[in-house]
């Protein structure tokens, strides 16, 4: 098995969410700033995540992703799975066609075997251990920054006076005024 970045990617960005969740929903752009992996990439993957009902949307202001589950019931087999990541060492993908029809190299059973161990190891590993293990090395989770808006809460004592026909007729009107 070949983990691509797809994979790990993936459960870099899930133990992220894992982290901070617990704030409120938390948007790509920040697991983007903090893991340095492309926002576009982190929304293809977030897509296949949420179809695999690992993670959930909330739209809006405030909103992002949190987990679907709790994070001691999803696993990285899961996440892996979820992102179209595949975790087999076979060559032939396990079609036993190795060496062309029907027939498999010496190896095929070396291999197939190592699939099943990696299934196996990747399947007791869960989130909730990842999140953990990073907290346990003293990682720093910082809270939630507070929205500082743009928009001031004062009315804006100025009138803006346009000097524009409003309508349709009123520019016809102004032309053969002329």
């Amino acid at each position: 098995m070949r983990l691509t970045t797809k994979g790990r990617f993936a459960v870099t960005a899930m133990i992220d969410l894992g982290l901070r969740q617990s704030g409120g929903p938390v948007t790509l752009a920040a697991i983007s700033q903090r893991q340095q992996i492309s926002l576009s990439y982190l929304e293809q993957l977030f897509g296949k995540l949420r179809r695999n009902e690992l993670v959930e949307s909330t739209r809006g202001p405030g909103g992002g992703y949190t987990l679907a589950r709790k994070a001691s019931d999803i696993t990285v087999a899961d996440i892996i799975v979820s992102v179209d990541e595949p975790m087999d060492a076979t060559q032939c993908g396990g079609k036993e066609n190795c060496l062309g029809e029907g027939s498999r190299c010496m190896t095929h059973d070396l291999w197939a075997s190592l699939n099943l161990r990696m299934v196996e190891f990747l399947s007791s590993v869960t989130l909730q251990k990842l999140v953990d293990d990073q907290l346990a090395k003293g990682l720093q989770v910082e809270e939630k920054p507070s929205i500082k808006r743009a928009i001031s809460a004062l009315p804006v004592s100025q009138t803006i006076r346009i000097n524009a026909p409003n309508s349709v007729f009123a520019l016809g009107n102004a032309f053969s005024k002329g």
